[in-house]
């Protein structure tokens, strides 16, 4: 698995634990389909949520930024639904 995202300088600020969170949810998210991931994606953020983790807007907003770095407009695209998604269901 690359973690070169987490060197990005616009996560420079985020605690250290929130980054070794999305470490593990990009490990364990890697080879789902995008039917799978938003499950899997609202069962994180639960979790997250009970052992006290929650990201601001901003954060979750470079989080994305980050994450759509070198990817396909497919896949940018396929990352903004599935976003879109979490929203409507919160």
């Amino acid at each position: 698995m690359d973690t070169n995202w987490q060197n990005d300088p616009k996560l420079a600020g985020m605690d250290k634990t929130k980054l070794e969170m999305l470490q593990n949810l990009a490990e364990q998210g890697t080879g789902k389909s995008a039917s799978d991931m938003l499950p899997f994606l609202m069962s994180a953020a639960a979790r997250g949520k009970s052992n006290g983790l929650q990201f601001t807007s901003d954060e979750i907003s470079t989080v994305l930024e980050v994450l759509k770095m070198g990817k396909s407009p497919q896949e940018a695209a396929k990352l903004d639904r599935i976003v879109s998604l979490m929203k409507m269901i919160r």
